[in-house]
């Protein structure tokens, strides 16, 4: 034994200590040898995060899966980093400055751009050193930063490749635009959200009548930019409108009334006012239909120009001043409450406007295709695999990725103007290599440097995140790393992510490594407070992990979470079950401790699993410890982790504290263990530990440095996993012993019915179906006596019961408890005679459901048959109460 065990387990002293040891012997450090390698990259975190509950699940499950793999040999790399996250770190900065007093605008790019490595540096790390505290065995040393600048450079080159291939091209198409930040969102980034609404109805006067058609619209801003009123051409009902015009209200625009089978009969009026530049059905009908694009509308969301009317003003605010304005005007009829979707950018949460606008594009079609194919047949596996329903449905109706943002904080994009025409540009990784190719394109060899202007806009972040499998490990310009680590094992998160990046990454690895970039993906579910809502900031009801963490330990918060994670599954939070995971840790400790107080100083010990095979307790608990071994490794392969660390819980607490621990005890009060029964409880904590830790890293190599001295080369982080031995795997072991202690517990029971002192001895009778059993029961007797205070023991195939007892019937093995002497027979009677009043109000209970014809015949065939055998277990139960209580007559 290492040293004293305090008597009290601190995980504040227990956790720096190892975690400080891990890293200065460099355990998760990871170079390529001759071992198999086993690797996982982070899903890199905001770097303007800091830690939350999402994080702290998704790292465990990831530490778990590469703990598990270090052990097992393989060659663990665990690439940890951040991500420059555009939109999110650039409002950030703006935020700090406006602070100042300062404005972006006021300013000019490159010193923002300082401002923003300023913050960077500031701030970027805190993420991943909370992590450590959680325990992440990430190999620090490859941290890796989407702005770094071999990363950066990467995400150009890819730019410029996909450019010189034809798959990214710039157009003027309809995008979601976010008027707070500013910048252009895929279809991805935007978030729909049901809204309580107005429907706004309002006259369209046709010209050179006294006639009007009524439409109805959501958002009457926008009339300003209306340029048609489409109807069906097979709706009957506006079929004299062909060929005329209508004029747009206030404004007093004169547009035309065209036909179009996009639009809905049923919807609405039938009537459809067409804005082909503020909507993304609307620019489709206005390009079929050669139509006006005007753009009312500003990039901050205010009315421009174009608008004419309430210039300047925000959009929210003319919704309102419109609608007055168009009542008293005599154009509104009514307006009504509307339900409808409304979308929302998901950084800002600003209502985004859809908005056209000339942007950069990845053409997706063909380039998706090898990463549909190739997660539908499995080569990405996905778990669980429900989510391919989801991933197929999105890659089906691909459309194409809008990658420009207008921000300056991210990857610029590598194109130079050189005039006033749309294709006046040229994609170069350099200003001179720009030159050169906008010479050659313009044939003005006269241009000069001044003349090029670089793009202003930033690519999009998910453009380098789709990268990051094959940049963390420089793919795109070594060959060793990304050879040997490239594909990755496994990627752990989210299903809200899997379009932003899980299917960009397969996309990327197959279009530049031709093969997947995971072999597995893990999708963690959402973490849920007690009444199901996501845990947010804005709704106050996500607990600060670092808190948890030093209340309960980084052990037992990891517990917390992974007691209630079924993979795919939302996660139901609640702190009880850190509380759980705490529990856990001092069960296990004082297990421990119990067995070091057992200790001679004057002995050595050597922890073995060379076992008595004498002693069934000990055939068992080997036994136990392989069969979960055998189910460990099994949920591991189907990632059921929720499963495997509920097996670990079950052989520490239930098998090894609460049945081993307690038969190895010394037969007199105050001996201690003999050493070789302490040798084997030894062995089988080191095992334990073992299973334990990659669930809970900190207390099993504490006990494990605790139980022997160890060289840096024996701790238990790169210690082997235990293997499955079939040979001592005993099933007929493990069957006896559970019938044995289904009869202690049967024992218990009665003790605590009849309320007779655990001190107090029983005579007990036991009726065994065979004699075999019998045997095996009776020559097994020490381990009754250690459990139970025990007079007289008769145990037969042709027991005779006594006169007066207390019954239970395990397995089909009758155990008689005799009573006499034991307890007032009147109030024995007044007891049973409580008991059979209760069941026979149950039975009638049961009796009239069955009696119901509708209950019977419409309810499932298995409930009805449960309640059958409800019925006929209690008729028994009362059957058997009334035989035991003439003993008492």
């Amino acid at each position: 034994m290492s040293k004293e065990i305090p008597a009290q387990y601190d995980p504040t002293k227990v956790e720096d200590k190892w975690y400080s040891y891990w890293m200065e012997n460099k355990y998760f450090y990871s170079t390529p040898d001759d071992r198999d390698p086993f690797t996982i990259v982070i899903p890199p975190p905001n770097v303007t995060g800091v830690l939350h509950m999402g994080h702290m699940l998704n790292n465990t499950i990831q530490d778990v899966l590469v703990r598990k793999a270090r052990m097992e040999g393989y060659n663990a790399c665990w690439v940890p980093g951040t991500d420059h996250a555009s939109i999110a770190t650039e409002a950030k900065v703006v935020q700090k400055l406006r602070k100042e007093g300062i404005k972006k605008s006021d300013i000019g790019r490159d010193k923002f751009l300082d401002h923003a490595w300023e913050w960077t540096h500031k701030h970027g790390g805190i993420i991943l050193d909370q992590l450590k505290k959680l325990g992440a065995s990430c190999d620090w040393d490859r941290t890796t930063f989407t702005m770094d600048e071999k990363y950066s450079e990467s995400v150009i080159d890819v730019f410029i490749d996909l450019f010189e291939k034809g798959k990214i091209y710039r157009g003027a198409r309809m995008i979601n635009w976010d008027p707070e930040a500013k910048t252009a969102l895929s279809d991805e980034e935007v978030i729909h959200k049901e809204v309580n609404s107005r429907l706004y109805h309002i006259k369209y006067k046709i010209v050179g009548e006294d006639e009007y058609v009524t439409i109805a619209t959501t958002r009457p801003e926008t009339i300003l930019g209306d340029t048609a009123v489409c109807v069906n051409p097979e709706d009957e009902r506006y079929t004299q409108l062909k060929g005329k015009k209508v004029i747009v209200p206030l404004v007093n625009r004169e547009i035309p009334v065209i036909e179009d089978d996009y639009v809905d009969v049923e919807f609405g009026t039938g009537c459809l006012k067409i804005t082909p530049a503020h909507d993304v059905n609307d620019y489709e009908i206005g390009q079929r239909h050669k139509l006006e694009t005007i753009n009312m509308m500003n990039a901050d969301g205010t009315v421009s120009e174009e608008g004419e009317l309430y210039i300047g003003k925000d959009r929210f605010e003319v919704r309102k001043e419109i609608s007055k304005d168009l009542e008293e005007a005599g154009h509104l009829i009514k307006v009504e409450d509307y339900q409808n979707k409304v979308g929302y950018s998901e950084r800002t949460d600003a209502v985004i406007e859809p908005r056209l606008s000339l942007q950069w594009w990845v053409d997706m079609k063909e380039l998706s295709q090898p990463a549909l194919e190739n997660v539908m047949n499995d080569n990405v596996e996905f778990h669980p695999s429900k989510f391919k329903n989801t991933y197929r449905h999105w890659m089906e109706n691909i459309k194409d990725w809008c990658i420009s943002r207008q921000l300056w904080w991210g990857h610029r994009i590598p194109a130079y103007y050189f005039g006033e025409g749309d294709e006046d540009f040229v994609v170069a990784k350099t200003p001179e290599k720009a030159l050169e190719l906008a010479k050659e394109k313009s044939g003005n060899t006269g241009l000069t440097f001044d003349d090029l202007k670089q793009d202003e806009d930033v690519l999009d972040t998910w453009f380098s995140s789709w990268l990051w499998p094959i940049s963390v490990f420089d793919g795109f310009y070594e060959e060793d790393e990304v050879d040997y680590y490239y594909p990755t094992n496994d990627l752990v998160t989210a299903p809200e992510i899997m379009f932003f990046w899980v299917a960009r990454m397969i996309i990327s690895g197959y279009e530049y490594r031709d093969e997947q970039p995971f072999r597995n993906v893990y999708y963690t579910g959402i973490v849920r407070d007690k009444k199901g809502r996501k845990m947010s900031k804005s709704l106050g009801n996500s607990p600060d992990p670092l808190k948890l963490i030093k209340e309960y330990g980084a052990d037992g918060v990891r517990m917390g979470l992974l007691f209630a994670t079924p993979a795919g599954n939302d996660l139901p939070f609640d702190v009880k079950l850190c509380e759980q995971g705490r529990n856990f840790s001092n069960k296990i400790w004082n297990a421990f401790r119990f067995l070091t107080m057992n200790m001679d100083e004057n002995e050595s010990y050597t922890p073995t699993l060379e076992i008595n095979e004498e002693d069934l307790s000990d055939r068992w608990m080997l036994a136990r410890l392989q069969e979960t071994i055998c189910g460990v490794d099994e949920d591991f392969e189907k990632y059921r982790l929720n499963d495997a660390i509920k097996k670990v819980y079950s052989l520490i607490w239930d098998d090894f504290c609460d049945w081993y621990i307690e038969l190895a005890k010394a037969d007199n009060y105050g001996d201690s263990i003999p050493t070789a029964k302490l040798n084997t409880a030894l062995g089988f904590f080191e095992q334990l530990m073992k299973l334990l830790h990659p669930f809970m890293p900190f207390i099993s190599e504490e006990i494990w440095q605790h139980i022997q001295e160890r060289s840096a080369e024996e701790a238990l982080l790169v210690s082997e996993w235990p293997e499955f031995d079939e040979t001592v795997y005993r099933k007929e072991d493990i069957e006896f012993f559970g019938i044995f202690q289904q009869m202690i517990s049967s024992l218990r029971n009665i003790r605590a019915e009849v309320n007779v002192s655990p001190k107090e001895k029983l005579d007990v009778f036991i009726n065994t179906k065979t004699a075999d059993f019998a045997a095996k029961l009776t020559s097994n007797r020490w381990m009754i006596d250690k459990l139970q205070a025990i007079g007289k023991l008769t145990v037969s195939d042709k027991v005779e019961k006594p006169k007066v007892y207390s019954s239970a019937i395990v397995e089909g093995h009758e155990i008689y408890v005799s009573l006499e002497g034991l307890i007032d027979f009147d109030k024995e009677r007044e007891r049973i005679n409580k008991e059979i009043k209760r069941l026979e109000g149950f039975l009638k209970g049961i009796k009239g459901k069955l009696s119901n014809d509708g209950f019977v015949n419409n309810a499932p065939d298995a409930v009805v048959a449960k309640e059958r055998k409800k019925k006929s277990d209690t008729e028994d139960s009362i059957a058997k109460l009334k035989e035991q209580l003439k003993d008492f007559s």
